[in-house]
């Protein structure tokens, strides 16, 4: 029973923790518990002995089997609102850059604006000479093993100094938080790239819990999913309702589907240095949603009408809510728990009656508080600050002194583009 318990697999119990945050789709396991094939004998020859049991030929122990087992397949329509379509040539090109990879990918997609049109580009073509660069993430299972076939495969995409110093150098660096490496300007198929490396777990973890937002920031919006992962569909289901009640509670009873985009889009920017440095379009946020509407929809209206004391007809843009403390309270409970840790760790010195003896009562008084909305946003911001502090760095070690002085070029122009002195 204890080798039972302390092998159970880390995704297992992942994935409870997903069905249980999620209330707006039921998953029902296909079977029970998964089987393992049975150990076979050894096999036994004819005029063969056993070999005798001492201390120099001691008996093996039994083995005990250590595959993790995978996900069940979730139902065909789970997660449908996360497939979002593109022309047909964008996926082709698309298709064709991840299959250009030998190293293993799990789960990819590709984002930013040249797969999704955002105001304020001229062209979002990016095979055209001043087209966007086409952004990619890709999950894997084990990093440095990735980053060496990688290497081995496309050794330009990397620093001088880190193919000096190997797969494993890179690995230890992009486990650092945020737990991202990217390679950057990199020419595929007649346009330029960049491309992100993380694990499936570091992927899943923040989809679920918001540790750094780093990740599920970018999921947040519109994306093109690539290669599909069960396990990522599932955490990334949690991580839109998710985004869907931090925005309820920060929204009032009556507003556009313009204001939940822009403020769910708005999530992972908040405390990022880069909108505190002139290193990023600070019109960002409005120019994405101006020209995705349609993606953003698709993406969150079923998610929203399942939510309680949420009412939204599919053909109007005006999004109606219930303010009762009562039903902010069923959203508060349910934020990724480094959000709701710092929240409740932010009213531990106020009023509120002890949570041990009436939980109902402590959680509807906290979600009535008039400032609990800007607490949202204070602590949202400080989650995210430190971690794109970190990978602003980390982006001088992955990119190398050369392409990162070109990129910093490049951000600081889209800041000039987007500054009101520029309008």
């Amino acid at each position: 029973m204890i080798i039972a318990i302390r092998t159970q697999p880390r995704r297992a119990v992942i994935s409870r923790l997903a069905v249980r945050s999620l209330s707006t789709e039921q998953v029902h396991s296909s079977s029970g518990t998964p089987q393992l094939p049975p150990h076979l004998p050894p096999p036994t020859g004819h005029g063969t002995r056993p070999a005798s049991r001492s201390r120099i030929n001691p008996a093996p122990r039994p083995a005990v089997s250590r595959t993790r087992q995978a996900l069940p397949s979730l139902p065909s329509t789970f997660g449908r609102n996360q497939i979002l379509p593109v022309a047909d040539s964008t996926r082709a090109l698309l298709e064709a850059i991840v299959s250009e990879f030998n190293a293993p990918i799990r789960y990819a997609f590709a984002y930013g604006s040249g797969v999704f049109e955002q105001d304020g580009y001229s062209t979002t073509n990016p095979k055209s000479t001043n087209g966007p660069m086409l952004d990619f993430l890709f999950a894997v299972t084990h990093a440095s093993h990735w980053h060496s076939i990688n290497m081995n495969q496309f050794p330009s995409h990397y620093p001088l100094y880190a193919r000096g110093l190997g797969s494993d150098f890179v690995a230890r660096v992009e486990d650092v938080a945020p737990g991202v490496w990217f390679n950057t300007f990199v020419p595929m198929k007649g346009v330029t790239i960049k491309y992100g490396v993380t694990t499936v777990d570091n992927l899943c973890s923040d989809l679920l819990n918001w540790n750094s937002l780093y990740l599920a920031g970018r999921m947040h919006k519109p994306i093109r999913i690539i290669k599909d992962d069960a396990r990522v569909r599932l955490t990334q289901q949690v991580n839109l309702t998710s985004a869907v009640r931090t925005a309820l509670l920060t929204l009032p009873e009556t507003f556009s589907e313009t204001q939940l985009f822009e403020r769910i889009s708005g999530f992972s920017y908040a405390g990022d240095v880069r909108m505190l440095l002139p290193a990023e379009n600070p019109r960002k946020v409005r120019n994405i949603v101006m020209k995705q509407g349609p993606q953003f929809k698709e993406l969150y209206h079923r998610l929203v009408v399942a939510l309680p004391g949420v009412h939204w007809p599919v053909h109007s843009s005006t999004i109606q809510q219930d303010l009762s403390p009562q039903t902010r309270a069923a959203h508060l409970k349910k934020l990724p728990s480094t959000l709701l840790n710092a929240v409740t760790q932010h009213y531990a010195d106020s009023n509120l009656p002890s949570r041990e003896i009436d939980e109902t009562v402590y959680w509807a008084r906290m979600a009535g508080d008039e400032h609990l909305a800007k607490t949202l946003e204070q602590e949202l911001r400080g989650i995210v600050r430190w971690p794109s502090t970190v990978q602003t760095l980390k982006g001088i070690v992955s990119a190398g002194p050369g392409k990162s002085i070109r990129y910093a070029a490049e951000k600081v122009g889209k800041w000039r583009q987007g500054s009101p002195k520029s309008s």
